[in-house]
């Protein structure tokens, strides 16, 4: 019997994928798929979440500003989602996934620039991070390891430029809310 796919790989081909047609096929999908405030400006109407175009808030983890930024996002949702899509589940796994990116995007939106695009699922990936530490910390592993981990990437958050730090941090606290309660089980 054939194996299913596992979520974690089905999201790295469709974000991967989305970033090859956006960068050799459609080059201006990305502004449509990027996460923008939009309005009415000065200079004209800039269409993006606050004229209706909600699903921004989704397909932002579609959208990578490079090869690099791809590569380091895919690698780490590899890394970190299998293992938490084997422990928890498909189900559960994809609550934390997407909650946390729409947690992450409305963290960037709210407390970032208006006027400014924001690329990238690293805000799902922090999420994911979160999640890992919540079910290091509740299955009595050693839940230090995963917070250096956390430590560290945050510093790169804060030290290279232009990196959405709302973004990231509103995906890590999400990822502890939402899992938490996710990972009660029933008693017998």
């Amino acid at each position: 019997m054939k194996e299913k796919q596992s979520l974690t790989t089905s999201l790295i081909v469709v974000i991967s994928g989305t970033f090859l047609i956006t960068q050799f096929v459609f080059p201006n999908l990305r502004n449509e798929l990027a996460l923008f405030y939009g309005g009415n400006y000065a200079n004209g109407y800039f269409p993006g979440v606050s004229t209706g175009q909600w699903y921004r808030l989704f397909t932002v983890a579609l959208t990578h500003a490079g090869w690099m930024h791809l590569i380091f996002n895919m690698l780490a949702l590899f890394s970190i989602g299998t293992p938490i899509e084997n422990y928890l589940g498909k189900a559960r796994f994809s609550l934390i996934f997407f909650g946390t990116l729409l947690a992450a995007s409305g963290a960037s939106l709210y407390f970032g620039a208006h006027n400014t695009y924001a690329v990238g699922a690293s805000g799902a990936i922090y999420g994911l991070f979160g999640a890992l530490f919540v079910i290091g910390k509740k299955s009595g592993a050693n839940y230090q390891n995963i917070a250096g981990v956390i430590i560290v990437n945050l510093l790169i958050t804060f030290v290279v430029p232009g990196i959405d730090w709302r973004a990231h941090l509103g995906g890590l606290v999400a990822g502890v809310v939402i899992t938490y309660p996710l990972t009660f089980r029933r008693r017998t």
